[in-house]
């Protein structure tokens, strides 16, 4: 069975997914901005997912958001370290130190068509091993200057096909590319 893993995430201009702290508080003063209503695709990207699979630093991060904003959504934590999970969210998040073409294999097996990959070093580990078919990239009009960077090191080029961008009016810029396989 194919598996085709995406990535869904948002920017700084000059590239960043966080502050050097993990800090994402740009980004929600820029939310702050998109009109009631609008969420730039997400929730149709998300209804096409079947798990979310992304990195301890991430789940932390949104467990700090007080609400647990994927409902009953499967999701997949990557870690080596153990984590310890709420009562609320044993039934549909699990962790796993398998590393990424492992954890696809495994999951594709189990029958699931659609990977959300996220988190900076999931997202460069998912890349840097060939497992990521789908790009969409939210640019956030702010610099940071420094930060924790989306893509990191790769050992060869990664070409990529342009699908689209959306320009928004809030200013918001919305790109998505498919990632050439055997590039």
């Amino acid at each position: 069975m194919t598996i085709k893993a995406s990535v869904f995430i948002a920017t700084s201009l000059d590239g960043f997914i966080s502050r050097t702290d993990g800090s994402i508080d740009w980004l929600e003063k820029a939310n702050a901005t998109v009109p009631e209503g609008e969420d730039c695709g997400y929730l149709e990207f998300i209804n096409s997912v079947d798990v979310l699979v992304m990195g301890r630093n991430s789940f932390e991060k949104v467990l700090s958001f007080g609400m647990w904003p994927y409902e009953d959504k499967r999701v997949v934590v990557l870690s080596i370290k153990s984590i310890e999970l709420s009562a609320d969210l044993q039934a549909t998040v699990s962790c796993s130190s398998e590393n990424p073409a492992d954890l696809v294999k495994r999951l594709a097996d189990e029958g699931v068509r659609h990977l959300y990959i996220d988190g900076g070093v999931t997202i460069q580990n998912f890349l840097a091993e060939g497992l990521i078919d789908e790009l969409t990239i939210t640019l956030i009009p702010v610099l940071l200057g420094e930060g924790k960077p989306l893509f990191g090191p790769l050992e060869r080029d990664l070409m990529l096909v342009h699908i689209g961008t959306r320009a928004y009016d809030f200013g918001f810029v919305q790109l998505k590319y498919q990632v050439v396989t055997g590039s």
